[in-house]
């Protein structure tokens, strides 16, 4: 992260109302916590509701009658598993090595029309690759700037969001539903990325300020990225730039189950994919634990018998298990439980290879 961002949210005067801290992440000015701090939001989120702004996420439109076929070719999971008014995680890979360039969210709207959300630095990545040679009959739109998306995450979120928006509430997880709000045209979906059960709202630019209070009106805490960072850490789900990018691979990070491997046709980096499952990972993404509250952090060296074994990819301290955790690339034959160290500060750290999640929410 760093000071400040090009892009700002719809809802950047609302944030500096309520005194969050700004920091520029993806190219955006978003807020990192508000004056309740981090532990206070990652808590609220655990135990009742919390609201994000996570407007930094691309919306790629895609549209026409070529769109289905164009997705199933480039993404790596097979959306004629699920149909219109469904969502699904996939990702979008690099053709010469099979690494994760993406990714991303799907919400299938209707026959030929798809809302594609990739990470916040990643839009114009998807974008190319969705419009490249052999596109057909598909158009691939940049949508962002028109809306804002608000996430409601948490035990209590559905029944704290049912006076604004029930029929946003009620939306199933993992379901798209479009809905009106006071006269704004909006999508809801039962998605989200803090190991809890909550909604992500897509509302048009212009209706998010009074959608954003009227949510906060119900007590719903707004909690920022950096409740976000710690909230999906517990719930081990990969970063982009950390678990995932450039060298890293789905069957790396544990995700072979993103992966349609009979889908008609392929996608986009199966034979890179294919040949790294026949030769065999040469590692895995790992959870580690470790005692007291200083944690680990990225890039942090693991070692096994004082020899360098692998790299942490994040760390962080839970406020929900009171101790450090992590994620690190480790050899693929560490066993779970094992004892590793981590260099910390010059010093070596004790570690333990734990079972992830680190923390199981809601769902």
């Amino acid at each position: 992260m760093s000071d400040t961002g090009d892009r700002r949210s719809p809802l950047d005067a609302a944030h500096r109302r309520l005194g969050a801290k700004m920091v520029g992440f993806g190219g955006w000015d978003m807020p990192l916590s508000y004056p309740s701090g981090t532990i206070a939001e990652h808590l609220a989120c655990r135990q009742q509701a919390v609201a994000f702004d996570v407007s930094h996420l691309g919306t790629v439109r895609v549209i026409g009658p070529g769109a289905f076929d164009r997705l199933q070719a480039t993404l790596t999971n097979d959306l004629a598993k699920i149909g219109p008014g469904r969502a699904q995680y996939t990702h979008l890979l690099d053709p010469a090595d099979a690494s994760v360039v993406d990714d991303i969210i799907v919400w299938w709207l209707s026959e030929a029309t798809f809302d594609v959300m990739p990470n916040a630095s990643n839009t114009d990545r998807v974008v190319a690759a969705l419009t490249g040679d052999g596109a057909g009959a598909a158009e691939a739109t940049d949508v962002t700037a028109s809306r804002a998306i608000i996430a409601i995450q948490g035990p209590h979120a559905r029944e704290m969001l049912t006076p604004v928006a029930p029929e946003a509430a009620a939306v199933p997880r993992f379901h798209v539903e479009p809905f009106d709000w006071r006269g704004a045209a909006c999508l809801a979906a039962g998605t989200g990325y803090t190991g809890e059960d909550g909604i992500e709202i897509a509302v048009p630019a212009d209706a998010a300020e009074e959608l954003w209070q009227a949510v906060l009106d119900q007590g719903v805490h707004p909690a920022g990225l950096g409740a976000r960072d710690t909230l999906r850490l517990e719930a081990a789900l990969p970063l982009h730039g950390h678990e995932l990018g450039p060298g890293i691979t789905p069957l790396q990070a544990g995700l072979g189950w993103v992966v349609a491997w009979d889908k008609p046709g392929g996608f986009r980096g199966k034979a890179a994919l294919v040949a790294e499952r026949e030769r065999g990972v040469s590692r895995k993404l790992a959870g580690l634990s470790t005692p007291g509250r200083q944690p680990p952090r990225q890039g942090c060296i693991a070692t096994i018998d004082g020899k360098p074994a692998g790299t942490v990819t994040s760390g962080n301290f839970s406020p929900v298990l009171g101790h450090g955790i992590a994620l690190a690339f480790l050899p693929p034959d560490v066993a779970p439980d094992a004892e590793v160290a981590i260099e910390l500060r010059g010093r070596p750290v004790p570690a333990t290879v734990t079972k992830l999640p680190f923390v199981k929410g809601a769902r």
